[in-house]
């Protein structure tokens, strides 16, 4: 058994897919294959169900997956803590980033990054929040930068690096734009614009709208805020938008609500030592967002 079967392993149970995980290792389809059955036939079991192009864990697979992920993330943690020792700011280093951060958090901060570490290889994946929180969990990434959850989970240390003001949004010629006030009795006769009920977002307006005996009137659905924000802009309906995304396409609802903050900042496991590159990188996100950027 070694690192590239169990590697192998661990991407295809994660993506659910052979082709999948051969991207995301940048080997072909087929050695995924070949990988995963040199496994199998060191551990003596099946972990794999192969169903036409679906495939599935078998029990052998699932109990063997945590231990796999340890074993790696073990490894990772060994060989980071002699280059902390060495002083090297090189190899690779995983970051998963919400799409909200990513196009209005970070461009500056990747800019000078690269800039100034070129031997990282940085391998930046687009997740949801709470996809990006479960890879943290999991070892499947060194570091995080998403909306923080209210409860924490006590394995991850999470930290906040920028506070969203949220207020209620409309276009600029929607029938709510021509009130001076309003109320949530009111705005909910229009459709809503909402995310993912386990979002931040959704379930601040699911709430706010349950104290006043109110089921959300919802309408399309999208995680992409920038999505949402053009949908509103266009009149389709009303939605809870950050402060940093509204233009003079949007009017603000005056409504009353108390004010409504979302912390944004980064998240990494306790029990993983990271990087010097991870280091740099926090505290080149730090300086940025004291500078307001």
């Amino acid at each position: 058994m070694d690192t590239s079967t169990l590697q192998a392993f661990v991407e295809t149970a994660q993506l659910g897919s052979f082709s999948q995980a051969s991207q995301r290792l940048f080997i072909t389809q087929s050695a995924v294959s070949k990988r995963v059955a040199q496994l199998e036939e060191q551990v003596g079991a099946r972990l794999f169900d192969r169903i036409g192009r679906t495939i599935a864990l078998t029990d052998a697979g699932k109990a063997l997956l945590p231990q796999a992920r340890r074993i790696l993330a073990e490894l990772e943690d060994a060989k980071r803590v002699v280059k902390n020792i060495k002083g090297d700011i090189s190899g690779r280093l995983s970051v998963a980033a919400s799409h909200h951060i990513s196009l209005h958090r970070l461009p500056n901060t990747l800019r000078t990054f690269t800039t100034q570490f070129p031997d990282v290889e940085l391998d930046l994946r687009f997740y949801e929040s709470e996809v990006a929180y479960e890879a943290v969990l999991h070892g499947d990434i060194e570091l995080a930068l998403i909306t923080l959850s209210p409860e924490s989970d006590p394995r991850l240390h999470s930290e906040v690096l920028w506070l969203d003001r949220l207020f209620y949004c409309v276009s600029n010629d929607h029938p709510i734009a021509q009130h001076g006030t309003t109320d949530f009795e009111t705005l909910n006769q229009y459709p809503g614009i909402l995310p993912a009920p386990n979002t931040f977002t959704s379930l601040i307006v699911h709430e706010q709208l349950a104290q006043r005996g109110l089921t959300p009137n919802l309408g399309i659905s999208t995680n992409y805020l920038d999505t949402i924000r053009m949908m509103v802009s266009v009149g389709l309906g009303w939605s809870l938008l950050p402060e940093s995304m509204i233009d003079n396409s949007l009017h603000k609802v005056v409504i009353d609500s108390d004010a409504i903050e979302r912390p944004l900042g980064f998240i990494y496991h306790r029990d993983r030592t990271l990087s010097n590159a991870a280091g740099k990188l926090l505290n080149l996100l730090k300086e940025d967002a004291q500078k307001g950027s």
